[in-house]
């Protein structure tokens, strides 16, 4: 099954086609649009975050790719083989994923880094789309609390029967198994909610529960 992102133009959320037409003007360079999903569909692991860092993913075109989000996240997969190459911060690095999928809840960076409900309820649709679209999915991980009830939804559940902690795996009724984990921002990392090796152990354990599903 085939899977077909929001097109460059997509004007589904007024704000953020604003702030978009904002930052083409002031950074003409930027990708300034929808950011499309990172590796394969026929991938077993999906990896979601929120929305497009604006100095990251929105200048790059590629998720997590440009900030320290990015850093810890693609340096923890390769480690665990999720990845091959080199993470050089940008689009021509020659990194690729290994039976990993990496997208964003919404695909357009919002103002403040906070979309509104409005914007992930418009997104959610494609998300629900590119699940439908890997076959061979069997594990999901939300980055964020955002993130994770994003997914709930996007899979037809509600948000209250599973709650959201780090680490925590709930097994989704459509036979996939979600696993949760705290952001890999720059914040969580700071203050100490999420050290490197709470990262490391949630990424290297979903490896292991690959192996048995």
């Amino acid at each position: 099954m085939c899977f077909q992102g929001p097109n460059h133009d997509c004007d589904r959320c007024p704000r953020l086609v604003r702030f978009l037409i904002e930052n083409r003007t002031k950074h003409p360079g930027w990708h300034n649009a929808p950011v499309p999903s990172f590796g394969r569909l026929d991938a077993s692991l999906l990896i979601i975050g929120l929305a497009p860092g604006l100095r990251g993913a929105n200048r790059t075109g590629r998720p997590f790719t440009g900030d320290f989000a990015g850093d810890l996240l693609f340096s923890t997969l390769l480690d665990a083989g999720f990845a091959r190459g080199k993470y050089g911060k940008s689009t021509d690095d020659n990194l690729e994923l290994v039976n990993c999928r990496i997208t964003n809840a919404v695909r357009c960076v919002p103002p403040q880094n906070k979309p509104i409900a409005l914007e992930t309820h418009a997104c959610r649709p494609f998300l629900v789309d590119e699940i439908n679209a890997m076959s061979s999915l069997r594990v999901i991980l939300a980055l964020g609390g955002l993130a994770h009830g994003e997914l709930i939804m996007a899979v037809g559940e509600r948000k209250n029967s599973f709650k959201f902690s780090h680490g925590a795996k709930h097994s989704l009724p459509n036979g996939l198994l979600l696993v949760d984990s705290y952001h890999c921002s720059r914040y969580n990392t700071n203050t100490g909610r999420l050290t490197n090796d709470m990262f490391r152990d949630v990424i290297f354990d979903l490896k292991r529960q690959l192996l048995f599903l």
